[in-house]
């Protein structure tokens, strides 16, 4: 192909081009080719970009989130024979530091050994006090975390010993010196006034002493409350004892267990059945019931507390292992009650060792099986094989990430343990569970206390509605105000007047959120619940008010009509809104008075409806206004943008104004609608600060808009600078993350794909 031959023209005597050569064409056409392609890259890149971008975030998330879902194990470290000294079956119970560098080994016959539990080196060996004569027949234990220990003596007699382990830095080395000491004193303290041997002993920190209960063989149940006092002269410990007589136990008693606020007692017996003392007041106490816990024929071989003395775990010779604590009924009376079961073991239970601050715990039995369990979540993380015999002893650390397992071949094995996130379970997240302490299952989230032996509450439902709830009542606030303004704004208004108002709605998005929260949580909440009837009046009335002027306005004189140009109607309206609202204001305590004796919020506690202050009508107000912007402006746009042919065809059909809006404008935009909305949606979803300061921060299971919410986001902005790294609060927040992101990706996904369809319909207008 020729290139063209370029004219040329005379100037100043000589002749210039006034087409370009066809090098310059052809390289004008490389360089445009060039940013086509740049562009078409760019785009591309830019687009790609956001993808990963997003896929980032959602790694990002689920890397946080991952550690929960692995699960428990054990790693054998090392395993030795016991001491000489040391008999497993002799073994009653264990305990380690944090440590684990020291372990005590307590056998029965009152001894406690000293030793490195990963080598079973000896540090040091002891014998508890025991008088001449008298004999070790029973022994029992505090919480775990005090390290406290009673022994029953043939005599009648109680001695109480405290296992304690110093910390020194010699030479900067971490040396841990065990020693046991004697809170009591060491001499032996009176508990049978008849001096019968103690066949079963239990023993709880009681305020700054220590309650202690002994059954004899006869069944006779004594308690005494031992407290220690320091004399201020002498420097002596004196020891005084309140003593009380309890029923007799109706079976032969084989444990003992009382709770820390020395409320309840607990007598397990070899019948099966657990015998409810309540001991409030020692000297009136009484029975309050007997439950059988295991089934007939099967014994009770282990019971112990959980943290916190709520929860007591009973192990059966059938290898049954169940949770049972105290539930009030509607009569406020105590019934022990059997809350969940967990994975039985293959053989009989043998040992129960609780953690020392969590509800877990680790049982081990006569076929060598350790089991891993947790409560709040109700699961069994592991059951493994861990020994060739029975085992005697397990100990948790502190910090629960070994065990010490000993078994009736003198074995003792020391063991790490992943056990990190044991709270977490599908039905922990997201079904209800039974907490300790309340009457039945439900969602609770309360991730944190002041006490060591709160119960995590994890429960992402209630936070999951609340986010729904808000989003949903700001929408429904939002969408009519939006959608309806869009539509008189781009279709019916005058130019000059849109000029005026687009811009000021759309300024509106740019007043920050916590401006709206502070003014909704400060203002507006104390004025709606003092002016109720007048909320409700507006809400009512305005739209009467504005249907009935423009009733009247279609039903004027078409000489008066014409007094206002087309497209100015609305200023009409601005007087009505602002009379009706206020005399809607100064006739609210008026109607308190004819219709709610006063009172209309409680009127509406009178029947039965809860009324918070911060509650979903407010955050739907003031977090609709936030939105309002969003849904106005892209659904606007798309109004405005409907092709002015379709209009004009429509109406020179004879079809009317409201006719057209309706059967041709609305279809047409109905894709750039629903966007809008569904924008509106996400931003409702995502926010944060208005539902953070003007909802209460209540993370209730209802949909009653006179109660507040907690929503995901608010959730994590409160929580999360003050959560540990890595426990499992901070993961489950950013699960909590997760759940927004894919709520909001799933629903825009929807969203899209309706805008597609209804674009494809409409496209033939």
């Amino acid at each position: 192909m020729t290139d063209t031959v370029a004219q040329a023209v005379p100037v100043d005597g000589a002749r210039v081009s006034l087409l370009p050569s066809g090098e310059k064409r052809a390289s004008l056409r490389r360089w445009r080719y060039a940013k086509d392609r740049i562009s078409r890259y760019g785009v591309a890149a830019g687009g790609l970009g956001v993808v990963f971008a997003l896929a980032l975030i959602f790694v990002y998330l689920f890397w946080e989130v991952f550690p929960m879902l692995r699960p428990a194990s054990v790693e054998p470290v090392s395993t030795y024979t016991l001491p000489a000294g040391v008999a497993g079956e002799q073994v009653v119970d264990m305990a380690t530091e944090r440590y684990t560098e020291v372990a005590s080994v307590y056998g029965r016959d009152g001894s406690v050994t000293f030793l490195e539990p990963r080598t079973g080196v000896v540090r040091k060996r002891l014998h508890l006090p025991i008088p001449q004569g008298a004999e070790v027949v029973s022994s029992a234990q505090t919480e775990v975390k005090y390290g406290v220990r009673a022994y029953g003596l043939s005599d009648g007699r109680a001695l109480v010993s405290k296992h304690e382990y110093t910390l020194t830095y010699p030479d900067d080395v971490r040396h841990i010196e065990p020693d046991i000491t004697y809170p009591l004193g060491d001499a032996p303290l009176l508990l049978d006034e008849q001096g019968a041997p103690l066949t079963v002993i239990g023993i709880q920190t009681a305020g700054e002493g220590y309650a202690l209960a002994g059954a004899t063989a006869d069944g006779r149940l004594t308690l005494a409350i031992y407290r220690a006092a320091v004399s201020f002269m002498t420097g002596e410990v004196e020891v005084k004892r309140s003593s009380y007589s309890l029923p007799p136990v109706p079976g032969r008693p084989t444990h003992i267990l009382i709770n820390k606020t020395t409320r309840n007692l607990f007598v397990a017996d070899d019948a099966g059945y657990i015998h409810h003392y309540d001991i409030v007041y020692p000297d009136e106490a009484k029975l309050v019931e007997s439950v059988r816990v295991v089934q007939e024929g099967v014994r009770i071989n282990a019971m112990r507390y959980l943290a916190g003395t709520v929860s007591i775990i009973v192990g059966g010779s059938d290898g049954s292992v169940a949770q049972w604590f105290p539930v009030r009924d509607e009569q406020n009376k105590y019934h022990l009650t059997r809350i969940r079961e967990f994975k039985s073991h293959p053989a009989a239970i043998t040992f129960i060792a609780p953690e020392y601050a969590r509800k877990g715990f680790v049982v081990g039995d006569a076929g060598g099986n350790i089991g891993v369990h947790f409560t709040t979540s109700a699961r069994t993380l592991l059951m493994e094989k861990v020994a060739e015999a029975a085992i005697t002893g397990l100990a948790v650390s502190p910090v629960n990430d070994t065990l010490l397992v000993t078994d009736v071949g003198n074995q003792m094995r020391f063991l790490d343990l992943y056990n990190r996130h044991p709270e977490i379970s599908f039905k922990a997240l997201w079904g209800k569970v039974w907490y300790e302490n309340r009457a039945g299952e439900d969602y609770v989230w309360q991730a944190s206390s002041g006490s060591d032996d709160f119960e995590p509450k994890f429960s992402l439902a209630p936070l999951t509605l609340g986010t729904i709830k808000a989003a949903f009542f700001a929408m429904m606030f939002a969408i009519p105000l939006a959608i309806m303004g869009a539509l008189y704004t781009a279709y019916f208004m005058t130019p000059r007047l849109r000029g005026f108002v687009k811009p000021s709605i759309e300024i509106m998005e740019a007043l920050p959120t916590v401006i709206l929260g502070f003014l909704a949580g400060l203002w507006l909440a104390p004025f709606m619940e003092n002016n109720l009837p007048a909320v409700f009046s507006i809400l009512l009335l305005m739209p009467v008010a504005m249907l009935l002027v423009a009733y009247g306005w279609a039903n004027l004189p078409a000489r008066l009509r014409l007094l206002v140009p087309p497209g100015w109607e609305a200023a009409i309206l601005m007087p009505v809104i602002l009379l009706v609202g206020w005399l809607c204001i100064v006739m609210s305590p008026t109607l308190e008075v004819w219709f709610f004796n006063g009172s209309m919020r409680q009127w509406l506690t009178d029947v039965g409806i809860t009324y918070d202050q911060r509650n979903a009508l407010v955050v739907g107000i003031a977090m609709g206004f936030a939105v309002i912007p969003t849904i106005f402006s892209i659904a606007e746009d798309a109004i405005f943008t409907v092709p002015r042919h379709l209009t004009q065809g429509s109406l020179a059909l004879g079809a009317t104004p409201w006719q057209t809006m309706v059967g041709v404008v609305l279809p047409t935009a109905s894709p750039g609608i629903f966007a809008a909305v569904m924008m509106g949606f996400g931003r409702a979803v995502g926010e944060t600060m208005i539902v953070l300061m003007a909802t209460g921060n209540s993370p209730v299971m209802n949909f009653n808009i006179f109660e507040g919410m907690r929503t995901l986001s608010a959730n994590i902005a409160v929580e999360l600078p003050e959560t540990p790294l890595g426990s499992t609060h901070f993961r489950v927040l950013f699960l909590a993350a997760l759940v927004l992101l894919v709520l909001t990706f799933v629903m825009n996904t929807v969203a899209e794909i309706v805008r597609q369809r209804l674009r494809k319909r409409y496209s033939t207008l």
